[in-house]
């Protein structure tokens, strides 16, 4: 059940691809604009903003009643969505309906915080990410298959039928978050645990780790679609390589959740950074030597590394992030939430409107924040690192 309300923000953004075209003719954009990918930035965004409403609020009230608020609003803006008469209002819309997806996005990993930590909570996420991403698998060919049969609108009806399902479903859905374990919902409770989230070294660095990982998935969703359409001319066959990039995401992330269990999480991410780098600098050697259009399969095989490792990295980062602000999860997962996904978001988007008729920009980007994500990470596990060794001596 879990699983399934974390797939409601997926499906409302992979759903959306194969409707690019029939957006860009609707609202008078060139064949290869890049301003239809601020649909999917624009919902990021709200994601990035929505958990602040329902983190530290289901912190002192219990999970189960804010993210039930959340599905609820979740339905009705994307039927308003559905509705816009714009493409401003369009991108409104879906800034709205991401601050309603919010809640599943905070509070569903703050529920896995409260019955389990550590290694355990580091397999069963990485185990409910291979779940997840069978939505990105299905999403795209699904939403080809509705726009076969209805207009082009209903990629925003199809998930508010789902979502209203999904709430009928999650009437059996236990409390996670004991009364005695609850917090008072006033600014200064928030504010300290606020501050105690982002003076956490190991916290701060891995969030932020994250951001950046994240952002090489937000480039990624908003520039493929052009990439394979422009560069290589696949247009029609998009909803199937986007379903096998999306099918590499989720057997890296079980056979992530298998390693964890024999090497621990730490050394597990550590071994995984650096395998990222590795393949960021061979994706950005094909863009460079080949003038930013090798062959279709160079680029594939280079996407197939790049990208499923690096998102594989997201649930181990984000339970090493978590460990030491059990307390305080709701809050904890509301600022990690924000920080990554309207980051994330926001340097998505930043590389996709770099897009030059070429993958150039989108493997130099990739490069810079794995990078950076590397540092991080190695900032975050090698202070505890020497502190144990000094200890130790």
């Amino acid at each position: 059940m879990v699983t399934a309300f974390m797939a409601m923000g997926a499906l409302a953004i992979d759903i959306m691809l194969p409707a690019f075209p029939d957006m860009r003719r609707e609202f008078g954009m060139s064949p290869d604009s890049t301003d239809v990918g601020w649909i999917v930035t624009a919902f990021f965004l709200g994601v990035a903003i929505g958990p602040w409403l329902y983190g530290p609020a289901s912190d002192r009230f219990g999970r189960k009643k804010p993210l039930m608020i959340g599905m609820v609003l979740y339905i009705a803006c994307a039927l308003l969505a559905c509705l816009a008469p714009t493409w401003g209002w369009v991108k409104v819309s879906r800034f709205i309906w991401g601050l309603a997806a919010g809640a599943p996005r905070a509070i569903a990993t703050a529920m896995i915080r409260d019955r389990y930590e550590g290694d355990t909570m580091a397999r069963l996420m990485s185990t409910i990410m291979a779940v997840f991403l069978l939505v990105p698998i299905l999403a795209p060919g699904f939403g080809a298959l509705l726009l076969m049969v209805f207009p082009w609108r209903s990629v925003f009806v199809c998930p508010a039928i789902l979502a209203t399902l999904l709430l009928i479903w999650s009437r059996r859905l236990p409390e996670t978050l004991a009364v005695e374990r609850r917090r008072p919902f006033t600014w200064r409770s928030v504010g300290q645990a606020a501050r105690e989230v982002v003076t956490h070294r190991q916290t701060v660095t891995f969030t932020l780790a994250v951001m950046f990982l994240f952002s090489v998935l937000t480039a990624y969703l908003a520039g493929s679609e052009v990439i394979v359409e422009d560069v290589y001319g696949y247009g029609p066959w998009f909803p199937l390589i986007f379903g096998c990039v999306a099918f590499a995401f989720s057997m890296n992330a079980l056979n992530n959740a298998r390693m964890v269990r024999t090497h621990g999480n730490i050394p597990l991410i550590r071994r995984l950074v650096a395998l990222a780098v590795a393949s960021a600098v061979l994706f950005l050697a094909i863009a460079w030597l080949s003038d930013g259009s090798p062959a279709f399969w160079l680029y594939m095989l280079a996407i197939l590394l790049v990208v499923p490792i690096a998102q594989g990295l997201g649930p181990l980062c984000n339970t090493a992030a978590m460990s030491p602000v059990a307390h305080i999860a709701g809050t904890a997962s509301s600022v990690m939430a924000t920080v990554t996904t309207a980051g994330g978001a926001l340097l998505g988007g930043f590389a996709s409107e770099r897009f030059d008729g070429t993958i150039r920009p989108l493997a130099t980007w990739f490069f810079v924040c794995i990078v950076i994500a590397a540092v991080l990470v190695a900032i975050g596990t090698g202070v505890p690192t020497r502190k144990r060794a000094l200890s130790a001596h």
